[in-house]
């Protein structure tokens, strides 16, 4: 079976959006600093909800591309909410995930981690390892515009 996901970046950094820089420079709910990892999300939607959780400022919201991802379910390592730590989804990120994810990348156990959304817990995120044999056969799609509404980041 193919899965599609999706990754939304700022436009400025869309030609690098699959080298895992972003996630080695500044360390995520999956990775330890030092660690190539991309993070994607299950839907356009998803990834849109995850980005605004990290969203600093409103004015960057017109900056952003989305790219579409492809790849076959057979690359993908499926993680349940009730195999991880009951501390996975707090904020900030504990180090158990960012242990799990690490040891996933260096070991290089799948090209792809299916692991749940703290966002939206009942979907799915997809992590990428850019150093896994496998990750050239996830296919990489064209970056698009992608423009959050304005209305998002509206006091109330």
């Amino acid at each position: 079976m193919t899965i599609t996901a999706w990754r939304i970046v700022q436009s400025r950094h869309a030609k690098a959006a699959f080298a895992g820089e972003g996630a080695r420079l500044y360390p995520g709910r999956w990775n330890q600093r030092g660690i190539r990892m991309v993070y994607t999300a299950g839907s356009l939607s998803l990834a849109a909800l995850e980005m605004l959780a990290h969203l600093g400022t409103p004015e960057f919201l017109s900056l952003y591309v989305s790219v579409p991802i492809t790849f076959d379910e057979s690359i993908c390592l499926r993680v349940a909410s009730a195999d991880l730590p009951a501390d996975w989804a707090d904020d900030p990120p504990p180090a158990s995930t960012r242990r799990l994810g690490t040891e996933w990348v260096r070991r290089r156990t799948s090209a792809v981690l299916a692991v749940p959304s703290a966002i939206v817990r009942v979907e799915t995120n997809f992590l990428l390892n850019p150093a896994h044999s496998d990750f050239a056969r996830i296919g990489i799609g064209g970056a698009a515009e992608f423009r959050f509404d304005p209305r998002l980041t509206k006091p109330r």
